[in-house]
């Protein structure tokens, strides 16, 4: 389980990662808007309140009570230079016991895409899975035509596993997802997608 109830906090080169907090709401709101292009084929389609006050208080709500209770660790990347929110990466479904694992998903505003920031936070947050969180096994799943998330995955240590049938409902409909794993101590060797 996690230590206590104490906040995370993640450093890399140029970022901070941490919880999100009730002060976040104007820029995660200004970010997602000016990214709506950008993010709209890769996620689920936006509820009508997704870029409320009160959607975002109910968000910041449950990534205290999801890290706390050891079921998610919801991190917002802040760029350390001028503390401006450039994306997120959420830990989710943590299981113990005998899977030790979790799934993790991310977004990058569009314009801090293809900047490495994503790799650099990607990798932070494996090495503390694996060292902190005591985690041996890490998923992630896109949609098999984003060339940008399969890339930041594969330089991120991850390999392909396959594909999931209607795994996800994206921008309203369901897609197959491709599928990867990042093991602790992987000795898989390379592995290509099909």
């Amino acid at each position: 389980m996690f230590s206590g109830r104490r906040k995370v906090r993640i450093e890399t080169e140029r970022l901070t990662l941490r919880l999100p907090m009730h002060s976040d709401f104007r820029a995660w709101a200004g970010l997602r808007e000016e990214s709506r292009t950008f993010l709209t084929p890769w996620e689920p389609t936006w509820s009508a309140d997704h870029l409320t006050r009160k959607a975002f208080t109910n968000r910041v709500y449950w990534a205290a009570r999801a890290w706390s209770g050891g079921t998610a660790m919801p991190l917002f990347l802040i760029r350390r230079t001028d503390q401006v929110l450039i994306g997120a990466v959420t830990v989710d479904n943590i299981r113990r016991g005998p899977a030790q694992a979790a799934t993790i998903g991310y977004w990058i505003g569009a314009a801090h895409a293809r900047q490495g920031y994503m790799a650099e936070a990607l990798r932070a947050v494996i090495h503390h899975c694996f060292t902190t969180l005591d985690l041996s096994r890490l998923e992630s799943a896109c949609l098999p035509e984003n060339a940008a998330s399969r890339g930041v995955l594969e330089k991120c240590g991850y390999k392909y596993e396959g594909v999931a049938q209607s795994y996800l409902q994206i921008n309203g409909r369901w897609r197959n997802h491709v599928l990867y794993a990042n093991l602790r101590g992987d000795r898989r060797g390379r592995t290509d997608a099909g």
